[in-house]
């Protein structure tokens, strides 16, 4: 494994700035000042600044994330983001892929790059599904150019699967189940065809769900449940 990686997989800091500590001169592999690019295994001894560094064991959490959090490990701007929802000791975890400040719901968070990098690979189309409420009323047939696909700004959205669960003269809830991830997708899907969407929650990925979780609440995903999710 390359010594960035390796010590980004300890928890040390992210790739970028473990080079940095690496070009300092403040790391070494069995006793020697380590160089950008080299390559370690499981039997070579590193220490940063003199501390010795080892892979921990991949941490996986579901959020049920609140309105008015960044889906971010840190914000320049002081906001609050997912991670102040976490245990303060749980180390370099970031939340995968994005769920906008405005939006709520099911939030993986984990220190697995290679789960990340699955569930959001856009060739993998991995399904996840969404609480919509809009204001006023919408037919079914209304939902056409949604599921077919619509021009959001020079990009047409993908094929979807959309049904409304509940209706009155005051709002509609629709459940929307898209496999990509643009930037705030949904609300400029239903501002394409004339809706303002007032709720926006993710409520399952693949059919991994919130079930049991309060808003602003956690708990660790099972082995069988990140088992599954690498399946998607």
């Amino acid at each position: 494994m390359r010594l960035n990686k390796f010590l980004a997989s300890c928890g040390v800091a992210s790739r970028r700035e473990c080079d940095n500590l690496i070009g300092q001169g403040r790391v070494t592999v069995n006793g020697k000042p380590a160089t950008l690019g080299v390559d370690v295994g499981g039997d070579d001894k590193v220490l940063v600044d003199g501390r010795e560094v080892s892979l921990k064991k991949n941490e996986y959490y579901i959020l049920n994330k609140p309105k008015g959090y960044l889906s971010a490990v840190k914000d320049d701007k002081g906001r609050k983001t997912v991670i102040d929802l976490m245990p303060r000791d749980v180390g370099r975890i970031y939340p995968i892929g994005r769920l906008d400040y405005d939006s709520e719901g099911l939030l993986i968070l984990t220190t697995d790059g290679a789960l990340a990098q699955h569930l959001t690979h856009p060739s993998n189309n991995v399904p996840k599904t969404y609480l919509v409420k809009i204001e006023g009323t919408i037919t079914e047939s209304g939902l056409n150019p949604i599921r077919s696909g619509v021009d959001i700004g020079g990009y047409v959205t993908k094929k979807c699967k959309a049904h409304i669960v509940e209706t009155n003269k005051e709002y509609t809830k629709i459940h929307v189940t898209i496999t990509e991830g643009k930037n705030r997708e949904i609300r400029k899907m239903f501002e394409a065809i004339g809706k303002q969407v007032s709720l926006l929650k993710r409520i399952k990925v693949g059919e991994l769900t919130l079930r049991g979780l309060d808003r602003g609440c956690y708990r660790k995903l099972t082995p069988q449940e990140v088992a599954y999710l690498m399946t998607l």
